[in-house]
């Protein structure tokens, strides 16, 4: 599909004067797609809530059961970029209800399959269109939302996902016990069902790409962007770091810091609304600030995880510092979805597509090194070091972005003084 540059890199004086009046309230569409976020990223954590009773039902080993979360993640990965190529002449529109579509026909499938092949297989390609969906719906919200908006309303569609973890995953797990793990997926295909009658009613109609304006490959120059680049390795660390301590936290509350098991479930709770709640409140601040965004968030995780190395031995030093970290760990997440959607001009879903890979590819990557610090010297601290570790990478991209956006504003008021006319020059956000 083919995707204008965002409204953002638009500065003209000229044509602020003629802008209808900024929107005040984000558009309807940005929460239905929150929507779907929320039942996506519920059915890629959910397996691991009612893990034994899928492992039960089917005769299978647990290790059997978790290969359906990996699956799923790396159709995530391939989904996102490759489906978002394979849609790119489709209208966005038309996008998002074909990927709901496929949504719902892998989980009826993973319902009435008996076969861990068939399971898997299923799996995958609801990751396919899982990423499929994330890049384009990230796309449609910020758009929607108009240049003022725009990075709050990725951040809504974020926050779906955040809230999946406090709430979808515990209500599957409890449908689960009163009808079977199949139920669990069959409720999910139903929601997904209702989701897709709702984007098809209200996100709005929109011409797909017809290759006389640009060309794929025209629209594939916006991917050769340096800051867009810059915010996919900051997607990469960001995820990688924040979930090698997340993957681990259960046996370190239990075992090092002596949490009671049945307290676990609570303190991950507490995770899940601080990321939900720092989700939205970052995204609020990201339209006008999201350099600051991106750079203090991560400065600030970087120190919670040192801390929680340094205090893993303390129950309340770690409860406070993980519903801390649940705050701040992943709440810039919406706000790097925006800038690569902005940094990626004409192909704003590919942009969009790519950073959400970029989180996946860094999660798949980190979690194993996490995992195999715990047989280091550290033992239960290991995942806490290799946190640390990466989160404070995310560091450098962010800054140099940062530093590339305030030399570039610099430039432009240097122009717009420089211009006998007094009009400001503006200049593109999109390289």
């Amino acid at each position: 599909m083919q995707v204008e540059a965002l409204p953002a890199s638009r500065s003209d004086d000229s044509t602020n004067r003629t802008a209808p009046t900024e929107r005040k309230r984000l558009p309807l569409v940005a929460y239905i797609l929150a929507v779907g976020t929320f039942l996506m990223l519920t059915t890629e954590f959910v397996v691991a809530g009612i893990l034994p009773d899928i492992a039960a039902g089917l005769g299978v080993s647990l290790a059997q059961v978790g290969s359906f979360i990996t699956v799923f993640a790396v159709g995530m990965i391939v989904g996102a970029p490759l489906m978002t190529m394979l849609t790119v002449r489709l209208s966005q529109r038309l996008t998002l209800i074909l990927a709901l579509g496929v949504f719902v026909a892998g989980h009826v499938w993973v319902a009435l399959a008996s076969d861990v092949d068939q399971i898997v297989i299923a799996r995958f390609l609801t990751g396919l269109a899982t990423g499929a969906f994330w890049a384009v719906s990230a796309v449609v919200a910020s758009r929607a939302a108009g240049p003022t908006m725009g990075s709050r309303a990725v951040g809504i569609v974020a926050a779906g996902g955040s809230l999946a973890t406090v709430l979808g995953v515990p209500i599957g797990a409890y449908i689960a016990q009163l009808t079977g793990w199949r139920g669990t997926f069959w409720a999910l295909a139903i929601a997904a069902a209702v989701a897709t009658v709702l984007v098809f009613r209200l996100v709005p109609r929109d011409e797909p790409a017809n290759g006389k304006r640009s060309s794929l490959l025209t629209d594939l120059a916006g991917l050769l962007s340096v800051r867009l680049w810059l915010v996919l390795l900051a997607c990469a660390t960001t995820s990688g770091g924040v979930l090698a301590v997340y993957s681990f936290i259960a046996p370190v509350l239990i075992d090092q810091s002596g949490v009671p098991a049945s307290v676990v479930p609570l303190v991950l709770t507490v995770f899940g609304i601080g990321s939900f709640v720092g989700t939205l409140v970052a995204g609020r601040l990201g339209d006008k600030h999201p350099h600051a965004v991106t750079i203090v968030t991560p400065a600030v995780s970087t120190v919670l995880m040192a801390s929680v190395f340094l205090f893993s031995g303390s129950s309340w030093a770690m409860v406070t510092l993980i519903a801390l970290l649940g705050l701040f760990g992943l709440s810039a997440n919406g706000v790097l979805i925006h800038l690569a959607v902005r940094f990626s001009g004409r192909a704003a879903s590919l942009g969009s597509a790519l950073s959400v890979a970029a989180f996946n590819l860094g999660t798949a990557v980190v979690t194993p090194v996490a995992a195999a610090a715990l047989a280091s010297p550290l033992g239960l601290d290991g995942p806490a070091a290799v946190g640390t570790a990466i989160i404070a990478l995310t560091l450098i991209p962010t800054t140099v972005l940062g530093l590339i956006t305030l030399r570039r504003a610099r430039t432009r008021s240097d122009r717009g003084s420089a211009d006998e006319s007094g009009r400001r020059v503006p200049l593109d956000s999109a390289e």
